[in-house]
């Protein structure tokens, strides 16, 4: 039973490698949706969101405007600090039941916890590994301009919000370099797949 964590960064492609081990057979858990969970109409994340960032970054129906939400803290360290000091103590303990739960059931070779900012929350003591996606800069700009419909200039910001890549690359066991096709992404998930469930296995 091994318990993987996989990161990198915004544009960097996680969501694709989740798919292909999921494809593989992994048991795959996103945190962006446990993220979307615990900011739900009537959870105490919600509320204290409310409370440190007021009303303006609510929806008409009571859910979470996460695109303002994004605005504002991407631009500001001190509020970004203050978000995910609301969220990732709520994201870590929906995590804490879910690998209690896969150890006591094994129900796959491997369970992968998909988790953007792994390393920043210090979610990577919580696994047995830590896979990182890398791109290349240029290719991770175009993805997050393309994705997200925004400008040059916001989507460097977002990317500066984060711990730089290189510094990931030193804290990771096992990097996917996800700059140059599926084809390439698939043949290095393969290989690292191979490798972690002869690992579960006592083989390597």
């Amino acid at each position: 039973m091994l318990v993987v964590g996989l990161t990198g960064n915004i544009g960097s492609g996680k969501s694709t490698v989740a798919r292909i081990l999921k494809d593989f057979g992994a048991r795959v858990v996103d945190t962006d949706q446990i993220a979307r969970d615990v900011v739900a109409p009537g959870t105490t994340g919600l509320d204290k969101i409310i409370k440190h960032f007021g009303v303006e970054v609510m929806n008409p129906d009571g859910t979470l405007n996460r695109r303002k939400v994004a605005q504002i803290v991407f631009s500001d360290p001190e509020a970004l600090a203050r978000l995910n000091g609301i969220i990732h103590p709520e994201i870590r303990s929906v995590l804490l039941d879910i690998i209690s739960d896969y150890k006591e059931k094994a129900d796959a070779a491997l369970l992968v916890i998909e988790v953007p900012l792994l390393f920043e929350t210090g979610m990577n003591h919580l696994v047995d590994e830590a896979w990182l996606v890398t791109v290349d800069p240029a290719v991770q700009i175009n993805r997050i301009i393309t994705r997200d419909n925004t400008s040059m200039g916001e989507a460097k910001s977002r990317i500066a919000a984060q711990m730089p890549q290189k510094d990931k690359v030193l804290l990771a066991d096992r990097v996917i370099d996800n700059s140059n096709g599926i084809n390439e992404t698939l043949i290095q998930v393969k290989k690292i797949w191979d490798a972690a469930v002869k690992q579960t296995d006592g083989v390597v």
